[in-house]
C-alpha cells in the first residue's frame, strides 16, 4: 500500500515537473538515466554477491554468531562484521533482513547496519592521509562506540 501512495506522489510531482519547466526535466531523467547505467553492473555485482554469501553460508552459521544467546557477543560480531564490509546501504538493508530471517538477533543486525554505515574500516588509510591519525582513529572508535549504543538502544525499543 505504502508503495502505491509513494508511486501516485512521484507521479504528480514529475507531471508538475514536466508543466513547470519540461527542458530541466528531460535533461534530469537523462542524466539519471546515464547514472543508472553507470551504476547498473556494481549494483548487480552486490547483490549477486549477497545472495552468493547468503546460499553459501548456513542460517546455522549466523544463527550461532548473529543469533547467540549472549547479546553481547552477537552484537561484538555484528559491529566486527559492519566494521570490515564495505556495502551501499540499500544492499545492506535487504541483507539485514535476511540475516533477520537466518536467526540473527535484532541488536546484531542493528550492530551491523549502524556499523557498516558509521564506521570506515576499510577506508581508513584514506581518511588517514586527509583528516590526520588522531582524528580517524578518533571518529572511528566513537562511531563504534555509538553503534554498540544504538544497538543497544534497538534492542531495548523494539523488544
Amino acid at each position: 500500500m505504502s508503495t502505491i501512495i509513494l508511486l501516485i506522489v512521484t507521479a504528480i510531482f514529475f507531471i508538475w515537473s514536466i508543466v513547470k519547466d519540461k527542458q530541466k526535466t528531460v535533461e534530469s531523467l537523462n542524466l539519471a538515466k546515464k547514472l543508472f547505467q553507470s551504476t547498473f553492473v556494481e549494483v548487480f555485482a552486490l547483490m549477486a554477491l549477497v545472495a552468493l554469501f547468503l546460499s553459501w553460508v548456513p542460517s546455522s552459521i549466523i544463527k550461532n554468531l548473529l543469533g547467540n544467546p549472549n547479546q553481547l557477543l552477537s552484537i561484538l560480531f555484528g559491529a566486527g562484521i559492519g566494521t570490515i564490509t564495505i556495502i551501499p546501504a540499500f544492499v545492506a538493508f535487504p541483507l539485514a533482513g535476511s540475516l533477520l530471517k537466518s536467526g540473527a538477533n535484532l541488536v546484531a543486525t542493528a550492530a551491523f547496519i549502524s556499523t557498516l554505515t558509521m564506521v570506515g574500516f576499510a577506508t581508513l588509510p584514506i581518511e588517514i592521509k586527509y583528516f590526520g591519525k588522531k582524528f580517524a582513529f578518533a571518529r572511528n572508535a566513537l562511531s563504534i562506540a555509538l553503534a554498540i549504543i544504538i544497538a543497544l538502544g534497538m534492542g531495548v525499543v523494539l523488544k
